[in-house]
């Protein structure tokens, strides 16, 4: 079985203690490519190491909403310098969050989510969208940007929404939460989305599935995810984990 963990951080801080000894069981787990995000400059930068580390993990740069307080002209400059590495294969985590009352202004966010659309449309990259109850303004923000493709992460809006994703050519990307007692809702939107827009994450080290909820999770755990797709579809967890694979290298521009 091969699998491909579209979305983890492992520039987290919970990694600090065995990250280069973790990463490197992946293949032998059946994790073949793993796609690093950043969420800032820093993490960016990380991503970007890990990724000339090693060969099967790539990554993404990007501001996340929690994160993009001090977004700037320098930091866009640098973030479009950062994303001329021949490994880093999207923007992002870029997106909305008004989850957290402590996180930027909503239309500062909006104003960063704005301009790191324009940002992957100049550089001809697909985006990692975050849309944390803020469903409606960030499908408002996309909208504006037809141009630009892209791929929800974790997501958890509503089936109209996902429908209308779909139609702008987006895919959605599933996490261990869809594991969880409480996901009927996920699990009726992946019932009815197309196999071709689906894409499987850990968003390691967070959501780790059942049943190591609770736990830090990583890409060994991300074959949970296509199985509990594959229960949903009615597929083999290989045939899930096959598809997947094909989505995340073809979103991402992976060749071979």
């Amino acid at each position: 079985m091969r699998l491909f963990d579209t979305h983890a951080h492992y520039d987290s801080h919970a990694f600090d203690g065995d990250r280069v000894e973790l990463l490197s069981t992946m293949p032998e787990q059946g994790v073949e490519l793993i796609l690093n995000p950043g969420c800032d400059l820093e993490t960016s930068k990380m991503a970007v190491s890990l990724a000339e580390q090693f060969p099967f993990v790539y990554a993404a740069v990007g501001f996340h909403p929690s994160d993009c307080g001090g977004y700037n002209d320098e930091l866009e400059q640098q973030l479009r310098q950062m994303a001329a590495h021949p490994k880093v294969k999207a923007i992002g985590e870029i997106g909305l969050d008004y989850y957290w009352k402590d996180n930027p202004p909503h239309d500062f966010q909006q104003e960063v989510f704005h301009r790191q659309l324009c940002l992957a449309e100049e550089l001809h990259l697909p985006v990692i969208v975050h849309d944390r109850e803020a469903h409606h303004d960030c499908l408002e923000v996309v909208r504006q940007h037809p141009n630009v493709k892209g791929v929800y992460h974790c997501y958890s809006g509503s089936l109209e929404d996902a429908k209308t994703l779909v139609k702008l050519g987006w895919r959605l990307s599933f996490t261990g939460v869809i594991t969880f007692k409480n996901a009927r809702k996920s699990l009726e939107i992946i019932e009815w989305l197309p196999m071709e827009r689906i894409m499987i994450e850990t968003d390691s080290p967070y959501l780790t599935p059942e049943p190591f909820r609770g736990k830090r999770n990583d890409s060994g755990k991300v074959h949970l995810v296509a199985e509990t797709i594959a229960r949903v579809k009615g597929l083999t967890v290989e045939e899930v984990a096959s598809v997947t694979m094909e989505n995340g290298m073809k979103f991402f521009g992976i060749e071979g």
